[in-house]
């Protein structure tokens, strides 16, 4: 645990500006922590992170201009021992193993208790990773799961923007039994019970964006 004299440092990334300010009033209370900078998308987050060079930092996923696995990506392409705790909504398997894949040292839920974040923002300053229940439930559920392939994907993110598939044949310059066969996989490989469900599943578990 750091002391008065070097405080954590933090850079908090969140689009909505009541999410930083509950993370800067939390952040106040600690001795050992210092909210050094704020960003509300992924562009700013690299920005204030090169600015600021922080010891920790709290990512949301969902943001405007650039995710937060896109900005994680950048970020540890430039700077590869940043420590980065995800603090998201989404517990969705596929945005999980995103996030962890790009770097991130832990995946924590906004709902989580204050002193659960406190406790994750010191472990990873201190170099470990933690992984909340619910997302590791998640990862577990589906680890065995057949992923859709990125032709299938293109297909689940029109049928989740309400395009027929002939119309979906034509954006994809391919023929409508394509289309069609490229449904049934989804629709088998998601358990789905129809389109409609498949898009509903599709954007759960962070295969899409809603």
């Amino acid at each position: 645990m750091s002391t008065e004299s070097s405080p954590i440092r933090i850079l908090a990334v969140d689009d909505h500006s009541i999410v930083r300010g509950g993370i800067a009033g939390l952040v106040a209370g600690q001795p050992d922590m210092k909210l050094v900078g704020e960003a509300s998308n992924g562009r700013e987050a690299i920005q204030q992170f090169r600015e600021h060079r922080p010891d920790v930092t709290l990512m949301d996923l969902q943001m405007p201009e650039m995710n937060g696995v896109d900005a994680m990506i950048a970020i540890l392409g430039e700077f590869p021992e940043s420590r980065i705790i995800v603090l998201t909504t989404y517990v969705g398997d596929v945005q999980i193993m995103r996030a962890l894949k790009a770097g991130a040292r832990a995946y924590l839920l906004k709902n989580t208790l204050h002193k659960e974040l406190l406790n994750t923002i010191r472990g990873v300053h201190a170099g470990r990773k933690t992984i909340s229940p619910e997302a590791s439930f998640q990862l577990a559920e589906h680890a065995t799961d057949e992923a859709l392939t990125p032709a299938e994907v293109r297909v689940l993110r029109l049928i989740a923007e309400g395009n027929p598939n002939k119309e979906i044949a034509a954006q994809l310059s391919i023929s409508e039994e394509t289309v069609k066969g490229q449904v049934r996989n989804i629709l088998s490989k998601l358990g789905a019970n129809d389109r409609t469900h498949a898009a509903m599943i599709g954007i759960r578990r962070g295969i899409i964006e809603s």
